[in-house]
């Protein structure tokens, strides 16, 4: 219209153009001021005479009033459907699946819901939490990684615990809980707790996998400590000769933690995958556990490869512990050795939950 490409502006009534009298006063303004002729096909008034300008005014209050009753009577049946429970659509909580305007539990999504809320309670970090549901493969259902963003609104869904939540409250919902109220609560403690304050816990408190294994090459024992710089917290191994005698008594001094369990966890998991280790283990059980099978160690030392991100920071240390004897740093690289009884000790447990397992789905 500024530019002079319109004349005439046409509509099948006044409130098809706007439903708000101050926004269609100011494109009045802009067909005056343009000389672009309003046409409504189904309403006859000349706005050119007072009376006109009357009636287009009155048409446009009672289209506003209506516009308004309209959005009230939606959300007063919005209210009221989800005060009874009922889903009223869009896009249902990761677990559910919709149905006949019902959540329905999806199965496969449900027992991942339950193991995120077992495992945050476990270790209390949504990020590291979203590491391990991207490791073992679990995506949203449009098929993007669960980020910690994700996580805290899952969280925080009390769809969860069966209710239907409008305007921040909470009413019974139709559909079926998949977390318990004992659950729900200790997570949501938790979670009003600093983020930053549960990532340093999360660290502080887990286990050194090589505490009492690592030596440097004169022979000494290193051991964790750690230091702090504001929030962050960093892990590290110090040589006893240079807590003892100070720095420039041992050519190396510390290892960063993170570091060099990775490079452990990695050789366990590269012998654990080896076959000549099945051999060597399943030659070492007889003394030790009768009756396990070469057949057995194999199964067991392979199932335990693809399990070790699942496992506590507890239980890795405590493997760690059963399957290396020491690990010997220089400025060369490290040096394992390993225990064969241990391996022994691991695929015995393994098979073991392996065989309860299978009664108890039998």
């Amino acid at each position: 219209m500024e530019d002079g490409l319109v004349d005439v502006v046409v509509v099948y009534k006044i409130d098809r153009l706007s439903r708000s009298l101050m926004d269609f006063s100011k494109l009045v303004e802009v067909f005056d001021r343009n000389n672009v002729t309003f046409v409504s096909v189904t309403q006859s008034f000349n706005t050119t005479t007072s009376m006109g300008r009357l009636t287009l005014n009155i048409l446009l209050s009672f289209a506003q009033f209506e516009r308004e009753v309209t959005a009230e009577r939606i959300r007063d049946k919005v209210r009221a459907s989800r005060m009874k429970g009922i889903f009223m659509g869009g896009t249902p909580p990761y677990g559910y699946k919709p149905k006949d305007r019902k959540l329905l539990i999806d199965e496969q999504e449900a027992r991942n819901v339950r193991w995120i809320f077992a495992r945050f309670l476990e270790i209390g970090s949504a990020t590291e939490l979203a590491r391990e549901l991207a490791k073992r493969g679990i995506r949203t259902p449009r098929g993007n990684p669960m980020s910690k963003n994700f996580l805290y609104r899952m969280l925080n869904n009390r769809a969860y615990i069966g209710e239907a939540v409008h305007k921040g409250t909470g009413y019974a919902g139709e559909h079926q809980r998949l977390i318990d109220q004992k659950t729900w609560d200790h997570v949501q403690s938790i979670l009003q707790q600093s983020p930053r304050l549960r990532a340093s816990n999360t660290r502080a408190e887990s286990p050194a996998l090589l505490k009492g294994l690592l030596y440097g090459p004169d022979g000494a024992a290193f051991s964790p400590t750690h230091t702090r710089k504001g929030d962050r917290l960093y892990r590290y191994y110090v040589s006893q000769t240079v807590l003892k005698h100070g720095a420039g008594k041992c050519p190396v001094a510390r290892v960063p933690a993170a570091e060099i369990e990775a490079a452990v966890i990695d050789q366990i998991r590269g012998i654990l995958r080896a076959p000549e280790v099945v051999i060597s283990t399943w030659r070492a059980a007889p003394p030790v556990y009768d009756g396990l099978s070469e057949n057995e160690v194999r199964a067991a030392l392979a199932a335990l490869d693809p399990l070790w991100s699942e496992l506590f920071p507890a239980e890795q240390a405590r493997i760690v512990q059963l399957l290396i004897e020491r690990v010997d740093i220089s400025t060369d690289g490290l040096k394992f050795r390993f225990r064969d009884r241990g391996l022994v000790q691991i695929a015995t447990e393994v098979n073991s939950l392996d065989t309860k397992s299978r009664a108890a789905a039998a």
